[in-house]
C-alpha cells in the first residue's frame, strides 16, 4: 500500500495509526512518551526534513498528540456514514476544534509556492517554508490537511474486525479490512456468531 498513495497520505495515516491494538485486547498509544515521538519520527526520515536529528521533549510531545487527536477526528468524520475506530470514538474531538487545532498549527511556519518543471512532466506547485525548516507541528498539520482535501479522503475506512482500531486507505473497492489477519478474525468471528445463534434457536 505505501507505494499507492502520496507522501502526505501516508504521514497523516501513520500519524492517526500510533494508536494501535497491542495483541491482547487493549490499546497501545506508540506516543505515550518523548522516546517514543523520537522513535516515530526518526522512522519516517523520507518524509520529514531533519528527521534524524530530532528529539522529542515533553512539549514537542504534548504537541504531536494534540495534532493526532485533531487528525483521529476528522478520519472519524471522513469515514461517514461509516463508524470511526473503535479506540477513540466516545471521545472524540468535535470538529470545529479539530480544525482549528489543525490550521492552528499549519500556520506556524510561513510558506510561499515554488514552481517545479521537469522535461517531460506537468508543472507542479508546492508549498515550501520560508527560512528555517518548518516546526514538526507545521510538517504534520500541512500533511494532513493536504490528504484530508484529497481525493484519498474518500477512500479512507476504519476497520472493524474484532481487536482492531486502525484506519486504512481501501485499495479495491471491495478491501474490508486493513490487512489479510483482520479479515480472517472477522470472518472466524461471524462464524462463531451464526453457530451460537443456530445453537440457541435449537435450545429454544
Amino acid at each position: 500500500m505505501a507505494d499507492s498513495i502520496d507522501a502526505d497520505t501516508r504521514i497523516a495515516l501513520d500519524l492517526a495509526l500510533t494508536i494501535r491494538h497491542d495483541g491482547q485486547g487493549g490499546v497501545v498509544d506508540d506516543l505515550a512518551e518523548p522516546g517514543g515521538l523520537t522513535t516515530w519520527v526518526r522512522r519516517h526520515a523520507e518524509l520529514l526534513p531533519g528527521a534524524d536529528a530530532f528529539i522529542a521533549d515533553a512539549t514537542a510531545l504534548a504537541a504531536v498528540r494534540d495534532l493526532r487527536a485533531a487528525v483521529r477526528a476528522l478520519f472519524a468524520r471522513a469515514v461517514r456514514p461509516g463508524d470511526p475506530s473503535p479506540a477513540d470514538a466516545a471521545r472524540l474531538l468535535p470538529v470545529p476544534q479539530a480544525v482549528l487545532c489543525l490550521n492552528t498549527a499549519a500556520a506556524l511556519a510561513p510558506t510561499v509556492p515554488v514552481l517545479t518543471w521537469d522535461d517531460g512532466a506537468e508543472p507542479v506547485v508546492r508549498r515550501q517554508a520560508v527560512g528555517a525548516a518548518a516546526p514538526l507541528p507545521a510538517l504534520l498539520a500541512r500533511a494532513a490537511l493536504a490528504f484530508l482535501a484529497s481525493p484519498d479522503r474518500s477512500r479512507l475506512h476504519a476497520c472493524h474486525a474484532p481487536r482492531c482500531v486502525r484506519y486504512f486507505i481501501k485499495e479495491h473497492p471491495r478491501q474490508e479490512w486493513c490487512k489479510p489477519s483482520c479479515g480472517n478474525r472477522a470472518r472466524v468471528a461471524r462464524h462463531h456468531e451464526r453457530h451460537r445463534k443456530s445453537a440457541q434457536a435449537v435450545g429454544d
